[in-house]
């Protein structure tokens, strides 16, 4: 399934879906002379987003109709237009409905025509980043809320946006240092539920889990909980616990019934306990909520694993009808197309897609890992390498990543790299694909077990030469036949590879500030060469 991908492609990286929160502001005018809001609904609705919260829809829906009245009365407050348009951004987030973010945008220029940016309208600004953010235009997301920040450092909000942003174009040093500023001006609830997504992102799983724990012991509201609650559910799934997960959903379900990144969740760790019936039916109910291309693909690729391929067709021509839909509203949905051309399309235009977004400069973990893959599925599986690395190299302990750097590995003749990431894949999440974990599988008992007796000229000599020497006299042993102090550093054969890559984590520097590494293909120049072009890491390009 892709959903890990295109779950972290989205505009929040915390709950799975694009929820946009603690966008809208309680500007500082708000509660003296400024407009009030209507008490009820609308009032519990700012008060929530005020502390960086999610609303329910319905209070949502009823700060949208109040402010929308207040406006229609004073078209000349640019606080009220900034927040009704940062309102229909998250409705549009929250209901996958792009057509929404047509109406934000022209409510956020109302704003700045009224109060340019540069003259400290900073709400306005924040919530057109979120804009770019929902619609994947990452770039312009950091623009604004680097502006933002600049002219209000104190401003939390604009550190929310930036971190999605930054996380969108690979740019994970970034990503921790906006991080920090967050958690030092808005502790709470939200701030820790993004501190266990960018733990998770490190691999940092154990303290990943005790933020995302404490997340939902700070929680306020039952909406706020159930985002919490999903968290948990998602990190027990990746550690391989359906069990665990689906506990956690259903308690998230319990608090909001709408919650449809819970229900789909729900769906994928039901599938992998066998309960086929109650994960499609999952699977329905988040799709009737949200038409997110991706819930129809992991929906299809259920279908597929069950031979059902008339269904998975038909998921399949859902995921294109949406994609489109939603790219006539300015949602740049490349991503989870190239996913679905390099598995069930054309691999080829998969990497065009994909190919582009990295040249514009989307350069996380998931668009080079995806990147990777659609190139080994055209064939290029040496072009494919440099991306699988940068992919796992970052520090997210992904099956989906293993998985496809170890099948390039495999086809590039290089078992041992191949088993020992084969293996990884089906350690982290054995359920991790209902179609690309059996593959694994099958990989793994394809390449078998490594050669006997573990590779050769470990020690840089013959164990059973010393042995006769030894007994036919110490005369008979040649200088040779000692040793070398180095004799540990010439070891080769791909089960030393294997064993010294498993005892030593990749440090830092390899994991976000070396480029890849590719064999040169020129027959006269045998060494390694770093190629910037091919695979340039996050943390390069952004300096």
């Amino acid at each position: 399934m892709k959903s890990e991908h295109v779950k972290n492609a989205t505009i929040s990286t915390l709950v799975g879906a694009t929820l946009v929160v603690g966008v809208i502001t309680l500007a500082p005018g708000w509660g003296n002379a400024g407009p009030r809001p209507t008490p009820g609904a609308a009032g519990r609705a700012m008060a929530a987003v005020g502390a960086g919260a999610p609303a329910s829809m319905l209070d949502l829906t009823a700060l949208i109709e109040d402010r929308e009245r207040w406006v229609r009365a004073h078209p000349r407050d640019e606080e009220s237009w900034a927040v009704l348009g940062s309102a229909y951004v998250e409705r549009g987030s929250r209901l996958a409905e792009p057509a929404y973010y047509t109406q934000a945008e022209e409510a956020l220029q109302r704003s700045l025509d009224v109060l340019p940016g540069e003259e400290g309208n900073v709400d306005a600004l924040v919530g057109l980043a979120s804009l770019a953010n929902a619609r994947h235009d990452f770039a312009k997301a950091r623009t604004l809320g680097e502006s933002a920040a600049e002219q209000k450092p104190k401003r939390w909000t604009a550190y929310q946006v930036l971190i999605d942003a930054y996380s969108g174009l690979g740019d994970y040093k970034a990503v921790n240092k906006a991080m920090d500023k967050l958690t030092k001006l808005r502790p709470g609830a939200q701030t820790l539920g993004r501190m266990a997504q960018v733990y998770r992102e490190r691999g940092w799983r154990e303290d990943a889990a005790a933020k995302a724990y404490d997340a939902v012991g700070s929680a306020e509201s039952p909406a706020e909980k159930a985002v919490a609650l999903h968290r948990l559910g998602d990190l027990a799934w990746e550690r391989g616990e359906p069990e665990e997960a689906i506990e956690e959903y259903d308690m998230a379900l319990k608090l909001a019934p709408d919650h449809h990144p819970s229900l789909a969740s729900r769906g994928r760790a039901l599938a992998a306990l066998g309960r086929t019936d109650e994960a499609f039916r999952d699977y329905q109910s988040a799709f009737d909520r949200a038409q997110l291309p991706e819930y129809t693909l992991e929906a299809g690729e259920l279908y597929q694993s069950l031979g059902l391929d008339g269904d998975a067709a038909s998921q399949y021509e859902k995921l294109r009808k949406r994609a489109e839909r939603a790219g006539i509203d300015g949602v740049n949905e490349e991503l989870v197309l190239g996913l679905f051309e390099a598995d069930h399309g054309d691999p080829q235009t998969a990497v065009q897609r994909l190919q582009a977004e990295w040249d514009r400069g989307h350069r996380s973990m998931y668009v080079a890992d995806a990147l990777g893959w659609a190139l080994y599925r055209t064939g290029r599986a040496t072009d494919a390498l440099p991306y699988a690395k940068t992919a796992t190299d970052q520090g997210l302990r992904s099956p989906l990543f293993a998985y496809h750097r170890g099948e390039i590995e495999r086809a590039l003749d290089l078992p041992g790299p191949a088993r020992r990431h084969l293996a990884e894949a089906v350690r982290i999440n054995p359920y991790f694909s209902p179609l690309l974990a059996p593959a694994a599988r099958e990989a793994l008992d394809m390449l078998g077990e490594p050669p006997p007796g573990g590779p050769k000229d470990v020690l840089g000599y013959d164990p059973e030469e010393m042995e006769m020497e030894a007994e036919a006299g110490p005369d008979s042993v040649s200088p040779s036949a000692s040793p070398p102090a180095s004799a540990s550093a010439s070891a080769s054969g791909e089960g030393a590879a294997s064993e010294n890559e498993e005892a030593s984590p990749p440090s830092d520097a390899s994991r976000s500030d070396a480029a890849p590494v590719t064999q040169s293909s020129s027959p006269e120049q045998s060494v390694e060469t770093v190629e910037p072009s091919a695979s340039p890491t996050p943390s390069q390009e952004s300096e």
